[in-house]
């Protein structure tokens, strides 16, 4: 019997001769907002049909988008974008600098997503339709690496539809449909079973494969994907789930794409809480894992090469920070807390917890590759030292609205900076969280120490290497070897199953850009 995901797959006919990709992921977009979620599965799919003013190229490196250049103001007072002319958006409205400055105050507003983006900026100002002129508080040599993912709306369109601001908790107009200047327009979006993206025939830009008509199907079971794959009714599944990656490799037609992600598996702990979310009587009114030595603890009783070379088998690779050793800003030398179950068992112990405690321990189980195997390897690593960890998974459209509303202990999580720089995971998930100043806004647990919230804003505006590297070092060493702000676990492989025929780029954001696919007929 062939999948059940073939009729959400199978389309109408296609014009002779147009290309068509039918791909799919374990995660499927929340919203087509661009500002209401900031999560790589949502700027995959929103990547092909909205920009920004810059945008990275095939090797990463940033490259002119709706901006043709870009240049700083003064001694550091700001950056200075000329605008391209002749972009239209898919609508028909023309593109200039007003849309520029509303989706400006629309990211960076209170209802955002992605506001701590634009932390650092004072004001902004266009002084004419073809220029676009941000200041910030202090010289910031990365703010054009940080807004790569920053997508431009029509400021007329998205007042004619109610959607001025995104609406996270009820959705509006925005989440649902899309008005972009990208390669493709959204021509159907039924959430949760598939997304259809056509070519944008007026888009300004050349540089595209042949890919006119792309559709894309969530599809949370692993092993229906890569029988769709093998089967032919895929050209293209992200990930290949890491155990089936030799069969794929082996069978007939198709072929996996391997690669090394920029994304950081960790656990996050819950700092601010006065008591536990699962707990019991035992630790009534009282959150042990507000005393460092628990949290070391569990980094401690954590076999981290043991969950790669079995549950990963053998393809990530082990990490002590929330970078990768190819970021720009990553620390030499750190050292982390190697699996020592003995010390964790004393640490509990000397922490007045030697019969252990209960305490929630959620995690996703659609969201990172083999989320849920290596939850349940944790689960058990942790039950060994005489932890009581309640554990349950569940999808990641459920999984994030569960952190914000605070309903967790430990948890995981994935980041990838998305300016592949070390600051990036200190602005969002170390600093304390400041809704007014834009920061924190993924620091679920509520960590807060003032020492990195006094280096972050000198980190980002330092422009000596030197001077800048010994700062985030300081804050590695800081939050996360003394203060066990987050336990690092491993970098998450890349693995692309693709069909024979299909080229594709890959790059460490893991984004699928259909405009760089070309399918042969």
């Amino acid at each position: 019997m062939r999948p059940i995901l073939t009729a959400a797959l199978l389309a109408a006919a296609l014009p002779a001769g147009a290309a068509e990709l039918r791909y799919a992921s374990t995660t499927d977009p929340d919203t087509l907002d661009p500002h209401a979620g900031n999560s790589a599965p949502n700027f995959s799919l929103l990547g092909n049909v909205y920009e920004g003013l810059v945008r990275r190229g095939r090797d990463m490196g940033l490259e002119p988008a709706l901006a043709t250049s870009w240049e700083p103001i003064g001694d550091g007072e700001g950056w200075r974008f000329t605008l391209r002319e002749g972009v239209t958006f898919h609508g028909g409205e023309t593109f200039d600098a007003e849309d520029v400055v509303f989706s400006y105050e629309r990211a960076a507003s209170a209802e955002s997503d992605v506001a701590s983006w634009f932390a650092s900026v004072d004001r902004v100002e266009a002084p004419d339709a073809r220029t676009f002129e941000v200041y910030t508080t202090a010289p910031n040599p990365i703010f054009v690496d940080g807004i790569a993912n920053w997508m431009i709306l029509d400021s007329g369109w998205a007042a004619e539809n109610g959607a001025e601001r995104p609406n996270i908790e009820q959705g509006n107009f925005a989440t649902t449909n899309a008005n972009g200047t990208g390669p493709y327009r959204v021509a159907e979006r039924q959430p949760g079973l598939r997304t259809v993206l056509e070519a944008h025939d007026g888009w300004w830009d050349a540089d595209r494969g042949n890919v006119t008509r792309a559709v894309f199907t969530p599809v949370e079971n692993s092993a229906t994907a890569v029988a769709a794959l093998l089967s032919g009714e895929l050209g293209l599944i992200e990930p290949v789930p890491v155990q089936d990656a030799r069969r794929v490799e082996a069978a007939g037609g198709v072929d996996v794409i391997r690669g090394v992600e920029a994304r950081v598996i960790m656990l996050g702990f819950p700092h601010a809480r006065g008591a536990l979310f699962g707990g019991d009587d035992v630790v009534a009114g009282i959150n042990p894992f507000q005393d460092v030595r628990v949290r070391r603890a569990v980094a401690h009783a954590i076999n981290v090469p043991a969950i790669l070379q079995t549950v990963m088998q053998g393809s990530a690779e082990e990490v002590e920070q929330l970078v990768s050793p190819a970021m720009r800003g990553f620390t030499e030398g750190l050292t982390g807390h190697p699996y020592d179950p003995e010390r964790a068992r004393a640490l509990l112990a000397e922490a007045g917890y030697a019969d252990g405690f209960p305490f929630s321990f959620r995690c996703p189980n659609d969201r990172y590759l083999n989320d849920e195997a290596v939850c349940t390897a944790i689960n058990a690593m942790l039950a060994q030292v005489g932890l009581e960890p309640r554990f349950e998974t569940m999808p990641v459209a459920n999984y994030w609205p569960t952190l914000r509303a605070d309903e967790h202990d430990l948890y995981l999580l994935g980041w990838s900076p998305g300016t592949f720089d070390a600051e990036h995971p200190i602005r969002f998930l170390l600093a304390t969280p400041d809704e007014e100043a834009k920061l924190g806004s993924w620091n679920f647990g509520g960590y807060s120490n003032a020492r990195v919230d006094e280096l972050l804003p000198a980190i980002q505006s330092e422009i000596d290497d030197d001077a800048r590297q010994a700062m985030l070092d300081e804050v590695a060493n800081a939050a996360i070897q003394e203060d066990v702000a987050y336990v690092p676990l491993y970098v998450q492989p890349l693995l692309w199953g693709v069909a024979e025929g299909v080229e594709v780029v890959q790059r460490p954001d893991n984004f699928v850009n259909l405009r760089w696919i070309d399918v042969a007929e």
